[in-house]
């Protein structure tokens, strides 16, 4: 009974929410129209930069081959560096560097980067298991 209710009122809960942050959003960029060019160039480059880190380790999947024939562990934690290293590589350089960001900025980047080492660990898992079974 308490998991239903909980699970009713947390629906109620986050669906108000979303209504209130959309309403923000919409009264923002209509008070503000020249942010909602600078908001499709983010959201332009986060899809790219998303697409770059889904098609990565799935593109390179000869090298989880060889890093399971080397039997190391050495050698695949260099593997997944090795991908954080280019996902990062490619954030930065869609964001334009380094400097000059705020602190937003700085935790959607952290969050990006472990969401994609996550996935990057996973898809490489899973080749792995894929690989060892043949």
């Amino acid at each position: 009974m308490w998991a239903t209710f909980g699970q009713y009122l947390g629906g109620k809960v986050v669906t108000a929410v979303l209504v209130v942050a959309v309403a923000g959003a919409g009264i923002w960029f209509w008070k503000h129209p020249e942010h909602l060019e600078s908001i499709w160039q983010i959201i332009k480059f986060a899809l790219a930069w998303i697409g770059f880190v889904l098609v990565l380790p799935w593109a390179t999947f000869f090298v989880t081959s060889w890093v399971v024939s080397k039997d190391s562990n050495a050698a695949a934690a260099l593997m997944l560096v090795g991908y954080a290293v280019l996902d990062a590589v490619v954030a930065f350089w869609l964001i334009g560097g380094v400097s000059g960001h705020f602190a937003l900025t700085w935790v959607v980047l952290l969050l990006g980067f472990l969401s994609a080492g996550i996935y990057n660990f996973k898809v490489c898992e899973y080749q792995a298991e894929t690989a060892l079974d043949r």
